[in-house]
């Protein structure tokens, strides 16, 4: 089951917070940055991404048992961070991540380790 547009809207309230205090990071550079450093807790990836981010972001994501949930648009998804679009942010605040997956996790394509969680 997917999560609705209410579900997301919630969820993205959160991005929005979280990208005011720096908790998150925006793009699929620093969202690869960050998982080799070993800070994500949690990525959210657009369902619309392009092929080349994707490909880009998803080994790595997967690699490092990042948690993933991905099915939002890459409008909403920028609209929560104050871009046009955006093909992937990334999650650095435990507390933030654990409040996003409480909300989409039940009902999103959460995956730990290739797993759903």
């Amino acid at each position: 089951m997917t999560p609705d547009r209410a579900t997301w809207a919630r969820a993205l309230r959160l991005v929005g917070l979280g990208v005011r205090g720096r908790l998150v990071v925006v793009g699929v550079e620093r969202v690869r940055e960050a998982a080799q450093r070993g800070k994500l807790q949690l990525a959210v990836l657009a369902r619309d991404a392009s092929r080349h981010s994707v490909n880009k972001v998803l080994p790595l994501l997967a690699a490092k048992g990042v948690p993933l949930a991905r099915d939002v648009s890459a409008a909403a998804l920028g609209g929560a961070v104050g871009r046009d679009a955006t093909a992937v942010i990334g999650i650095v605040d435990a507390a933030l991540a654990k409040g996003i997956r409480g909300i989409v996790g039940s009902a999103s394509d959460v995956r730990v380790r290739g797993k759903i969680a």
